[in-house]
């Protein structure tokens, strides 16, 4: 990909919609990859991001003990831009306070409104792309064909609780994986395809992005968010267990990734 220090500035009118998938991705103190859900993520100039916080969570505490940080913004038609930034300082007051609190999400919230706005350097980024649909499609039905029975042995417990396998498994869910790079920077690559096999796994054909994920090495710790358009989202992190080849009606058909995945917590909030 194609490595730019700048967005392009045209393009920031595109991060201001409230209606859009926004993915910062931290490292926590374990050294593993943490993703979270805050649409609020936006360019402020073609070389600063910025985020508005209404709650607490564990991305907030992580960019204060390691500012390498990696982003994704995804917009309702499907365009999509990614990066790296370096987290810098936040405030607590100021034009950006104001102009996230008279937004139509939080003007009228009786409850709670931004209270902490934070400020990222960006890196680097590789300009506006879109989904590679067709890719997409057919690399959910490889998966969803080659996939293993998801029957748990006798003696093994459940990893994913039943909500959570449901949701990797629903034709809405979008979910993107999120390693750390040899740089030490969370890099986040959608992951629309992947797939629960049962409680203890979660599986996917690498037809697409394959040139990313044709990279990761066995054993390496990679985390997969899953979200649904209903706001739904779990966070799950695991070994990713190699490729693993099969054949498609006597045709060679490209390896099936497995991915064993303990669960992290789930959440419901799509901010937290």
């Amino acid at each position: 990909m194609k490595k730019n220090t700048a967005f392009d500035p045209q393009d920031l009118v595109h991060f201001e919609a409230e209606a859009k998938v926004g993915l910062p991705a931290t490292v926590g103190p374990d050294s593993l990859p943490h993703v979270t859900l805050i649409s609020s993520i936006r360019a402020k100039t073609p070389t600063r991001l910025m985020w508005g916080q209404f709650s607490e969570g564990r991305s907030k505490r992580h960019v204060k003990q390691n500012p390498r940080t990696g982003f994704l913004i995804l917009t309702m038609d499907k365009r999509m831009w990614r990066g790296k930034a370096l987290w810098t300082h936040e405030a607590h007051e100021g034009e950006d306070f104001e102009t996230y609190n008279d937004s139509p999400m939080f003007r009228y919230n009786a409850y709670f409104g931004i209270h902490t706005v934070h400020y990222m350097d960006l890196v680097e980024t590789y300009g506006r792309k879109g989904l590679p649909m067709t890719r997409i499609v057919l690399s959910s039905l490889l998966t969803k064909l080659a996939k293993p029975g998801g029957a748990a042995r006798p003696g093994e417990e459940r990893i994913l609780k039943p909500w959570a396998e449901g949701l990797f498994n629903r034709l809405d869910a979008l979910c993107f994986l999120c390693r750390v790079d040899r740089e030490g920077f969370p890099v986040l690559t959608p992951l629309i395809q992947c797939q629960a096999a049962g409680s203890r796994q979660l599986v996917f054909s690498p037809m697409a992005y394959g040139e990313e994920l044709g990279g990761l090495e066995e054993g390496r710790d990679v985390a997969v968010f899953g979200l649904t358009m209903d706001m739904e989202d779990v966070l799950v992190r695991g070994k990713f267990n190699g490729f693993r080849a099969f054949s498609l009606f006597l045709h060679p058909a490209p390896p099936l990734p497995v991915l064993r995945a303990p669960l992290f917590p789930r959440n419901k909030n799509p901010r937290f």
